[in-house]
């Protein structure tokens, strides 16, 4: 009896002692799992971060075609552009940024993933970037004005080498003759500031001392009619001209919106339009009167006598007003929400955040405010 007695205490034991051995292994697998899951999330939060927000240092990256994602990824970290390929290719995939370029490129480990992801979708060169001069960025929205002050301190070039060439007459007719589908409506209009304003796309180009501005602008043109031709049926069809489009993009590159609002933007460009409304676009009375983004404008500024003060003259502008990206140009071919019937917008120079309007009155205070623009 009392063997029997002590055989079940054993048992009783043994089991209460394999339960306390399995409750503890069971227990350091969690903490070890909630270890591993905070160091691996802090490594991913590190790694989305620039590799190092202080060094601004250049490096020249070469993407080659075809390489997918992972690919970038690792030729980033190899590069000591980011912390980690993987997480890059996480965030890229995770963002929605389809079709990165092959090219040659200047990335910085100061970038954000986010930057240097937005720059592998604009595209690269096809020829390095190398010495003093070889790199001539245009920064999305820049001006002719603005374009010629980095062809002064990225080429052998001045700025007014650069706006004499823009006035070249033989110069720009060769460039109509070469791309006649893209620089056509241009040409008819009258009182332009720049013939080619708007059609120098934003990317950066090779610009070392071996090549002729001429060369420089080549490319730049050649940039846009790449970018813009698979649009020219669209354009066509919606009973707009090439200029018309790339104008009313100008319009939208301008506020520096996310896609969604530049749509919305376009819709209400187009309701003005409809109703034989001016634009009412303060970014052309700058852009005429040679002030700059957010700079105040006065009362002399509005009642100027010039073909693009929009709130004195309906219907287009002689020309864009900077050189827009395709994304705005799809904007202006996708409108959205014209049903709403919103005639204004105003954007925040500080947080970029949007707000409509369905009449001119409700917008009226903003003007001349320095924290809106339109």
């Amino acid at each position: 009896m009392n063997e029997e007695k002590n055989s079940n205490d054993f048992e009783k034991k043994h089991t209460n002692l394999g339960k306390k051995i399995s409750l503890s292994i069971i227990a350091i697998l969690i903490v070890l799992g909630i270890f591993i899951f905070i160091l691996g999330h802090q490594y991913v939060k590190e790694s989305l971060k620039p590799l190092n927000p202080k060094d601004k240092e250049l490096i020249q990256v070469q993407i080659p075609m075809g390489a997918s994602d992972k690919k970038i990824g690792s030729i980033l970290q190899e590069s000591k552009i980011v912390k980690s390929g993987l997480v890059f290719d996480y965030f890229v995939n995770s963002h929605n940024y389809s079709g990165l370029k092959a090219g040659y490129y200047e990335l910085s480990p100061s970038m954000s993933l986010q930057k240097i992801a937005d720059k592998l979708k604009k595209g690269g060169t096809a020829q390095p970037l190398q010495g003093k001069y070889g790199r001539l960025l245009v920064r999305e929205g820049d001006n002719i004005d603005e374009i010629a002050q980095s062809v002064d301190q990225s080429s052998k070039y001045s700025s007014d080498d650069f706006k004499n060439l823009m006035k070249d007459k033989d110069f720009l007719n060769q460039l109509k003759n070469k791309y006649p589908t893209l620089l056509s409506s241009a040409f008819k209009a009258k009182n332009r500031k720049y013939m080619l304003e708007g059609y120098l796309y934003p990317a950066t180009y090779n610009s070392q001392k071996n090549v002729t501005l001429k060369q420089i602008v080549n490319q730049m043109v050649a940039k846009t009619n790449y970018e813009f031709s698979p649009y020219f049926k669209e354009i066509k069809k919606q009973n707009l001209t090439v200029d018309e489009a790339i104008t009313l993009a100008s319009f939208i590159e301008h506020n520096h919106v996310d896609k969604k609002d530049q749509e919305k933007i376009a819709g209400i460009l187009y309701n003005r339009l409809n109703s034989n409304l001016p634009l009412e676009v303060q970014s052309s009375i700058r852009y005429a009167n040679g002030k700059v983004s957010g700079q105040k404008l006065s009362k002399k500024d509005y009642d100027a006598d010039t073909p693009y003060n929009l709130y004195k003259n309906t219907g287009f502008p002689p020309s864009a007003i900077n050189n827009p990206t395709v994304k705005s140009l799809d904007s202006v071919l996708n409108p959205k929400d014209m049903t709403t019937f919103y005639l204004a917008y105003s954007v925040n120079i500080n947080n970029k955040k949007v707000k409509y309007y369905n009449s001119d009155k409700d917008v009226d205070d903003l003007i001349g405010n320095d924290s809106v623009m339109r």
